[in-house]
């Protein structure tokens, strides 16, 4: 299958490889729900981490990803929703997530009172991949309704309805950073129902396989300093002489992107990297970076092939 052409790139272990497969053969997709399927933009680069990830998924587990920014958690997550060929549910959690918001809540329609389902419920309901994104930022209430969730018993109790068991195709996978602003400690008991992946930072390895899948066209020079780019901030991020806003994957590919139109690299970064910090001192520090690796006068004719 072409979706997973990328596994067995990266050598995953055929037998996982045929299991996904039988799984993506055994669930089919309810037609409504099939434009929540969408192909990643950016692809994840990681044998170890994808054949543990697919592993767990196989097995009815729910997955919980944590790691400082820009180790891809998102983009594993969006990965392995496309590589199972499930609809994907994205639940970001902030302070004021509440169970109405995950369960659903009650509305008014046609003189009388339905359930406006919520986005686990409707996970639960179609076989779905919950990607629950910043997990720890999450209130005591909205994280009590996962329990039963997320656990043996795959059911949900909706108060004033009924119960619903979960379909058999769907997963759960959370995502977390340590010290961002608001979040917290998971608690026992709800950490207990996940298997855990520390995500690496990104390594020269991980970024080519990023930059090669997505600009085949790359000039070697060019791919070798915008890559340097982020493995500096990187650094610079992991000495704490930066912090992670300019810490950007996704605002470098970005960048790469706009080239293409013909604007000049380095007005590219600082639209995609540099500009993502409003600390003027930090923010001098990234343009050095930037400056070291990407000349002023480069144009697009210095990054890609014709």
């Amino acid at each position: 299958m072409e979706e997973l052409k990328f596994l067995e790139e990266q050598q995953v272990a055929p037998e996982l490889i045929k299991r996904v497969e039988e799984f993506r053969s055994q669930y089919e997709v309810v037609p409504e729900t099939a434009g929540r399927i969408v192909k990643p933009s950016i692809p994840f680069y990681g044998k170890d981490i994808l054949e543990m990830a697919i592993a767990g998924l196989l097995k009815g587990e729910n997955l919980l990803l944590t790691g400082p920014k820009a180790t891809g958690k998102n983009i594993l997550a969006e990965n392995l929703a496309y590589i199972f060929n499930r609809p994907a549910y994205n639940v970001s959690f902030h302070v004021n997530t509440n169970s109405g918001d995950l369960i659903g809540t009650d509305t008014f329609v046609d003189n009388e009172v339905k359930l406006r389902k919520g986005t686990i419920y409707q996970c639960a309901e179609y076989g779905g991949f919950g990607i629950l994104d910043e997990i720890n930022m999450a209130k005591n209430d909205a994280v009590s309704v996962l329990h039963a969730t997320l656990d043996y018993r795959r059911s949900i109790d909706v108060p004033g309805y009924d119960k619903i068991d979960l379909h058999p195709a769907a997963r759960f996978i959370g995502t977390m950073n340590y010290g961002y602003a608001g979040t917290k400690e998971l608690n026992e008991a709800l950490v207990s129902r996940f298997l855990v992946i520390d995500m690496p930072a990104q390594t020269e390895e991980s970024l080519e396989f990023i930059f090669r899948r997505m600009f085949p066209n790359i000039k070697e020079n060019a791919r070798t300093q915008f890559i340097g780019v982020f493995l500096d901030l990187q650094l610079k991020a992991t000495n704490s002489e930066i912090s992670t806003k300019p810490l950007d994957l996704r605002g470098l590919l970005a960048a790469m992107k706009i080239v293409e139109t013909g604007l000049s690299p380095r007005k590219a970064v600082t639209m995609g990297v540099v500009n993502k910090t409003f600390d003027i001192f930090e923010k001098e520090i990234v343009e050095d970076i930037v400056k070291t690796r990407i000349p002023a006068d480069w144009t697009r004719d210095d990054v890609y092939e014709r």
